[in-house]
Formats: structure tokens, C-alpha cells, sequence
């Protein structure tokens, strides 16, 4: 009996998760993977495999939250840009200073009131004893008041240090590295919705590359393995977990 988020799919929970995992991972594009899938002996178009990214990848950055390490407390925030239907949208992430995920959003806008509403939803998500003592931006002036704005509205210690130079952000720049590499073979997003749900599953894949779970994903049968573990498919192979 397939697990309930499979139920009344066409096709084992295990291909499924193969070919969200290698889309989300690799730089691949859709018709790639239904290629490669053929000569697997799967016959899979790819508006199906673009149906399942949309679908099991904003479940797979959810279900992995539960099992994130704890952060450090220096933060790094940036954004970054992506072609969503022939426009530049901004990609806004946080990492900390050992390089683990905090938080993304994907914006229309870069002004005061997106870094704001980014910067209030990855305190949100963290717990207070991971909020951050030190963060570290660019010269983009719309960081400072936003994070002034939180420190009144106490999300935030009021001692908080806000660095903003450059070459201390380079850790960050690195990292955006991750994303474009992936997105570089989509050419562009055909929409904001349908982009915000591979973000979040490309941040997802990285999060678990990164070893920011509790069990770690020292091989790529271990990354597999805790996949197949939050979505509720056991197999004999799982004893190593």
C-alpha cells in the first residue's frame, strides 16, 4: 500500500522521489530526466515530472525543517536575481556563518518592505536561542531600518551588531553559487508560484548536501535514505538510519 501523499499516483512513491530528488539536485531540465528515465525502462513525460517537482517540493523543504540543526548566530543576509516570466525577481536568503540555510524568499521587489517581511519570517522560523547576535549585509539600504523596525518590535535583541561590509558577505556570494547552477539549464520561471516551489526544493536538496539534519548524509545512499524516512517509505535498506 502506498504511503498517503502517493495514493492514487500511477507510478511507485520510490521513482517519484527519484526524479524530483535528481531534477532538485542536478542541472537538469524536464525533458533530460524523462530521457533519462526511458532508459531506465520508465515511460514518464515530462509534464508529469513537472507536476510532481510542483507538488512534493515544497512538502520536502517543510517535512526537512523538522530535522534541522541548530544555527549559529551570525547571520548572513543577500539576495540574488532570477528570470520569472522574462522579468528579474529577487531571490532574498539568510545563512549562517558555518554556511547552513536560514531562510529565502522570492520577491517581486527589493525595497524596505521585502527585506522586512523576509527578515520577520526567518526569525519566525528559528527559535529564540538561534536568533542572531551579529548580521551581515551589503551596502543595500533598505537592511537597516528593517532591522531597526524588528528590534522594535523586540523580535530582535536591541545590542544586535549590523555589519555592512562587503567582503565580510562573500560567504553568502559563494553560496548563491547553489542556486544559479541549478537554475542556469530552466532557461526562466514561467511564473512566480511555480518558482517559489522549486526554490524551495532546490534549497531543500542543498540544505541535506549541507548536512543540516540531525542524521547525517555523509553519501549520496544516506541522502536517499532519509528521504525516503520523511516521506514515510520504509524499506529494508533503511536500517542504516
Amino acid at each position: 500500500m502506498k504511503p498517503h501523499d502517493f495514493r492514487y499516483r500511477q507510478f511507485l512513491p520510490t521513482i517519484i522521489l527519484q526524479c524530483m530528488r535528481w531534477y532538485l539536485r542536478y542541472p537538469l531540465s524536464y525533458r533530460n530526466l524523462e530521457e533519462m528515465m526511458e532508459e531506465r525502462g520508465v515511460e514518464v513525460d515530462h509534464t508529469t515530472l513537472y507536476r510532481w517537482v510542483q507538488k512534493y517540493s515544497p512538502e520536502l523543504e517543510k517535512r526537512i525543517r523538522w530535522h534541522a540543526r541548530t544555527f549559529c548566530r551570525s547571520w548572513h543576509l543577500d539576495e540574488t536575481y532570477l528570470r520569472v516570466k522574462g522579468k528579474w525577481k529577487y531571490l532574498y536568503r539568510a545563512i549562517d556563518k558555518n554556511g547552513g540555510t536560514i531562510d529565502f524568499m522570492l520577491s517581486s521587489t527589493r525595497n524596505y518592505q521585502a527585506a522586512y517581511i523576509f527578515l520577520k519570517n526567518a526569525l519566525k522560523k528559528t527559535r529564540v536561542n538561534e536568533r542572531p547576535l551579529k548580521i551581515t549585509t551589503d551596502k543595500h539600504p533598505c537592511y537597516a531600518p528593517a532591522i531597526q523596525a524588528l528590534k522594535k518590535e523586540k523580535l530582535l535583541k536591541p545590542h544586535v551588531e549590523h555589519r555592512q561590509t562587503r567582503y565580510l558577505n562573500n560567504v553568502i556570494e559563494s553560496d548563491h553559487r547553489r542556486i544559479k547552477r541549478r537554475t542556469r539549464p530552466m532557461m526562466e520561471f514561467k511564473s512566480l508560484v511555480s518558482a517559489k516551489r522549486v526554490i524551495k526544493g532546490i534549497e531543500a536538496m542543498n540544505m541535506i548536501v549541507k548536512k543540516q539534519s540531525y542524521f547525517f548524509a555523509d553519501s549520496i545512499h544516506d541522502q536517499i535514505y532519509f528521504i525516503h524516512r520523511i516521506f514515510n517509505i520504509y524499506t529494508r535498506t533503511m536500517s542504516k538510519i
